[in-house]
């Protein structure tokens, strides 16, 4: 077994459905790992944006009942908390953020702990971090990578990335994941959307890895976004998704509607 770090900043630990893309209803535990070096108009946890003092572990899966502990968090306790909500075998954990490929060698730790027990492991990125994602890959079962139209989405003030550099590093990231994990591409749809943007991706998932599943995701405004994308534009874009790519998913945030976290 490789040695592993000690110590992640985290946000959260808890125990729910997945209630976006491929696995959408799947039995998640969810590791949400602390700072983002992205800005999304839409985003729906900026808390994770920066790390915090304390990480909140859910008690009791399903419960929404949490304890703190101070961070950094022991991978020792991580997996006490991974363990206390007692997952099925078979069933998945989430590495999520913020975004985890900012600590990789911690999100390795995680993810091998967590299949070292039986769980599937489903990495929810960015996809913008390419270097870091080829220590996690070993670990990681599923990679579902976000694709980000720079519409809506600008680095963070200490980030060194460039919004000129987002599609270069998607097709990078695409392309390493697809090589050697299952790996799907998520994008989100505002109502600024532009076909053009929406061209590009599906012109890089053809080229890179035409079987990769499509999950077009319409917002649910928040922060900077206030309106839905209307539905008949939905049915546009989704009419012109399937002219160009093979597998393509049209899948709103399903926990939203039903109140869970």
């Amino acid at each position: 077994m490789m040695s592993r770090p000690e110590e992640a900043h985290l946000v959260e630990i808890f125990w729910s459905a997945q209630g976006e893309g491929l696995f959408v209803g799947a039995s998640t535990v969810f590791i949400r790992f602390g700072g983002c070096d992205l800005r999304c108009s839409w985003c729906d946890s900026p808390e994770t944006w920066r790390v915090g003092s304390e990480c909140r572990i859910e008690t009791e899966a399903g419960s929404q009942a949490f304890a703190s502990l101070p961070n950094p968090v022991s991978l020792n306790a991580i997996v006490e908390s991974i363990d206390a909500l007692k997952p099925q075998d078979g069933s998945f954990v989430s590495l999520t953020g913020g975004e985890p490929l900012l600590q990789p060698a911690m999100a390795l730790a995680v993810a091998s702990a967590s299949q070292e027990r039986g769980l599937r492991t489903h990495l929810e990125t960015h996809g913008l971090a390419v270097d870091a994602l080829d220590t996690v890959l070993p670990a990681v079962d599923l990679v579902a990578m976000d694709w980000k139209l720079t519409t809506e989405v600008r680095p963070s003030a200490d980030s060194p990335l460039k919004m000129t550099d987002f599609e270069g590093r998607h097709r990078a990231f695409l392309s390493q994941a697809a090589s050697q994990t299952e790996v799907c591409v998520k994008v989100v749809l505002t109502p600024k959307t532009a076909d053009e943007e929406l061209n590009r991706v599906f012109r890089a998932i053809n080229e890179i890895a035409p079987e990769t599943p499509l999950i077009l995701q319409p917002v649910t405004p928040t922060g900077g976004v206030k309106k839905p994308v209307a539905p008949a534009r939905l049915m546009d874009i989704l009419r012109l998704s399937e002219a160009r790519v093979k597998n393509v998913r049209l899948i709103p945030q399903t926990h939203k509607m039903y109140g869970a976290l």
